[in-house]
């Protein structure tokens, strides 16, 4: 007996889109920032939007803002502000993949397209979570990562937005997209696994509940079988008062993206460079690293360099990883970043997700003039 193959089994981070409210600006920070390039643009004020889409390693990031209120990222940014609208997946088959996550509960959102010409050669888009959909995207060379361009997109000059202008500062360095973190509403958590597992067919891989005080959230981990595409879900627990997950809900307007973890091959390098565009970083406890020669042996990084950068240290069976979180920039303080390195740990820092709680609530309480409980 044969059996015909998974049709999700090859699913593959494209490219995620993220709606703006100013275009123009964004591309600018992207750029003098975190020291993305412009790869390309599409659309324009007549067809009610305009997008750019840079690129540093293999993380391909789209910016759109819509120009009249048809588009739907004028009434995303209405309702969310900026924000992760859109995580579009490579795969070999788009409309086997549309017909088996459709058949297994994901809601069709653009039916299959044949397109013609070079790159993109079909697309297809389902229902994810909130407002966050998926996008399919069948390339005419599947293996070929320098063909990375959405479709609909044409390249652009090497001096577009004026990516020269902050190459004097180095790159970070950013490899991929490690996971993305996602908050749900209570009662949406085992729900959302579910659906991942499903119709897209990921596997849950981690799940833990981190209490902090009186607050406690709950998180499970879904990943796709290629290994590439790794969401972090996340709820309050009813159980507990609310917190900082409950705020992300509300200022967001519901269910979405929290932070995306980009990946380094040196975080401390990563975080300097980073530091020198005006990047900031939450900062940590100098307890924590008074405790830490004691609970790790570290492979890679001085003590004294991870202490000065605030960068935090978790050890798993598989190894050790490396990670800080950005501060905040969102007018809503809904969305964050995460540099992480991995020396073969596999999970996600769970004895540092509670340092990051502490150190988001410590901000938190700072900016509502409230003392922390």
């Amino acid at each position: 007996m044969t059996y015909a193959p998974n049709p999700v089994q090859d699913l593959r981070l494209d490219h995620v889109e993220l709606y703006v409210e100013d275009l123009d600006r964004k591309v600018a920070d992207w750029i003098g920032e975190y020291g993305f390039a412009v790869i390309g643009t599409a659309g324009s004020p007549e067809q009610g939007f305009r997008s750019v889409a840079l690129r540093q390693g293999r993380i391909v990031l789209v910016l759109t803002e819509g120009t009249g209120d048809e588009h739907p990222a004028s009434a995303y940014v209405h309702s969310h502000g900026d924000g992760v609208a859109r995580i579009a997946l490579r795969t070999s088959d788009v409309a086997a993949v549309f017909a088996h996550a459709v058949g297994h509960g994901a809601r069709p959102v653009e039916q299959p397209v044949r397109l013609q010409g070079p790159g993109v050669v079909a697309t297809a888009t389902v229902s994810g979570f909130g407002d966050v959909v998926h996008t399919l995207v069948q390339r005419e060379r599947d293996g070929d990562d320098t063909d990375v361009l959405p479709a609909g997109f044409v390249p652009a000059g090497t001096d577009a937005y004026g990516a020269g202008d902050s190459s004097s500062y180095g790159l970070p360095g950013l490899v991929e997209i490690d996971h993305f973190a996602v908050c749900v509403n209570i009662g949406e958590l085992n729900d959302t696994i579910a659906y991942y597992e499903r119709a897209l067919g990921f596997t849950e891989i981690f799940e833990e509940r981190i209490v902090v005080g009186s607050q406690a959230m709950l998180s499970k981990v879904v990943q796709s079988e290629s290994g590439d595409i790794t969401f972090t879900v996340i709820q309050p627990d009813p159980m507990a008062d609310p917190g900082q997950i409950d705020e992300f809900l509300k200022n967001h307007d519901g269910s979405g993206v929290q932070h995306i973890a980009f990946s380094s091959d040196d975080a401390a390098r990563s975080v300097r460079t980073l530091g020198s565009r005006g990047i900031e970083f939450l900062s940590t406890p100098s307890t924590y690293y008074e405790l830490l020669g004691q609970r790790v042996e570290l492979r890679k990084h001085d003590l004294v360099v991870l202490g000065e950068l605030n960068i935090l240290v978790d050890e798993d069976h598989g190894g050790q990883l490396f990670q800080i979180f950005t501060r905040s920039t969102h007018a809503r303080r809904t969305l964050f970043f995460e540099i992480i390195e991995r020396l073969g740990a596999q999970t996600f820092g769970s004895s540092n997700i509670k340092a990051l709680y502490e150190a988001v609530e410590l901000e938190r309480q700072r900016e509502i003039g409230s003392p922390s409980r």
